[in-house]
């Protein structure tokens, strides 16, 4: 029966192309949009209306910030606004008549600045780099005047920064989001081609009218027949899993603290798990087109669900409940835990047990499968 299903595959090039080359093109596209880690050199302007030398310091301080480039100097902030608009830049910063006599008089003057969040990533990076350099303004000022009071280096510092944070982020210090997002998103994209095959395989069976034949050869065995045939598109996914961890964690060295052995582990429980939900949603729907298409739902709604962009936690109780319904979730709170942060599998267990659950949950429906893999008549 393996050797049967070897050669529906080769003969079908729709195998091919999801098993392998748009998975591959995935891996690719994914890990090299995001290579440099961060978003760097991102434009920006800067409307000086009072142009002093404090102020255009200012202005290189914040040019030389590893996110932004100042690209444009504006004379108002309606231009400046206008540009934004345009998006022609993503952010401007606002320095009004008269900011340097208040600054050095100690009269608290107001800077302005604006960022557009539409683009979360982007907006978050350049906030952060606006409000540094207004903090930073302020604290040269306050140095220099301390100084003329005659305060020594130490009291100055004590006085600006009384409290010295110690930050540290013990796995990824490069705040690199290529090791964010790429080893949930080429996962997300994989989970998602293998539902779709695992259905579809099973359903051009009863399109093409070959079920009662696997059957016969499988001695009416529903298990044995559903091992027979999908062992080789197992070891196809699995090697192409593997390809992409190794490629990952070996090639772009993403950390993996928890060492490479729970990486083989992760990739046999994420295909055993996706392909246990497409034979299983195939049970509850012995239908080619309906079971495709939940399965397509059900892997674009684990993009928004699985945790990555936006914390389950922070979610509605409902959604919470529901996130425990995506194969994908599981996947990647066992991979954070015990591959990102090195815990032991034992802090993950339920998460484990869950993937495994997926991956028996076709036992539930293959009485269903085997009578209509003997009984059914397609219908387009």
């Amino acid at each position: 029966m393996s050797i049967r299903e070897g050669r529906i595959m080769l003969k079908n090039p729709i195998y091919w192309f999801c098993m392998v080359v748009f998975p591959l093109l995935v891996l690719v596209f994914f890990t090299s949009m995001m290579q440099e880690g961060l978003p760097t050199d991102m434009p920006m302007a800067v409307v000086d209306n009072d142009n002093t030398s404090t102020t255009r310091k200012l202005t290189r301080m914040l040019d030389g910030f590893q996110s932004s480039r100042v690209v444009a100097h504006y004379p108002s902030v309606a231009d400046a606004r206008k540009a934004m608009q345009r998006n022609e830049i993503y952010a401007f910063l606002y320095l009004p008549e008269g900011i340097t006599d208040k600054l050095l008089a100690g009269r608290q003057p107001k800077i302005s600045f604006y960022y557009n969040l539409t683009s979360i990533m982007s907006g978050s990076l350049l906030y952060k780099d606006l409000k540094t350099i207004s903090t930073l303004a302020g604290a040269a000022v306050g140095k220099a005047q301390l100084s003329a009071h005659g305060a020594t280096d130490e009291q100055i510092m004590t006085f600006l920064q009384p409290i010295r944070i110690d930050l540290h982020q013990p796995s990824n210090p490069w705040t690199n989001y290529n090791i964010y997002l790429s080893t949930v998103m080429v996962p997300g994209v994989l989970m998602l081609f293998i539902f779709l095959i695992t259905a579809y395989s099973i359903g051009t069976e009863l399109k093409f009218q070959r079920s009662r034949q696997l059957m016969s050869m499988a001695g009416n065995n529903i298990v044995v027949a559903m091992i027979g045939k999908f062992l080789p598109q197992s070891l196809i996914h699995i090697t192409i899993v593997l390809i992409f961890m190794f490629y990952c964690f070996g090639v772009l060295e993403f950390p993996h603290p928890g060492g490479t052995w729970k990486l083989f582990v992760l990739a046999a429980m994420l295909v055993a798990a996706a392909q246990g939900f497409g034979i299983f949603v195939f049970g509850l729907m012995p239908s080619l087109r309906m079971s495709m298409s939940v399965c397509s739902l059900w892997a674009v709604l684990s993009f928004s669900i699985v945790g990555a962009a936006y914390p389950v936690m922070g979610m509605d109780p409902e959604l919470q409940a529901l996130s425990w319904l995506f194969p994908l979730r599981h996947y990647y709170m066992v991979y954070q835990i015990t591959v990102f942060n090195g815990f032991p599998f034992i802090d993950t267990w339920f998460h484990f047990a869950m993937l495994l659950a997926f991956a028996l949950m076709p036992l539930m429906v293959l009485p269903k499968i085997k009578n209509a893999m003997l009984k059914y008549v397609y219908i387009p």
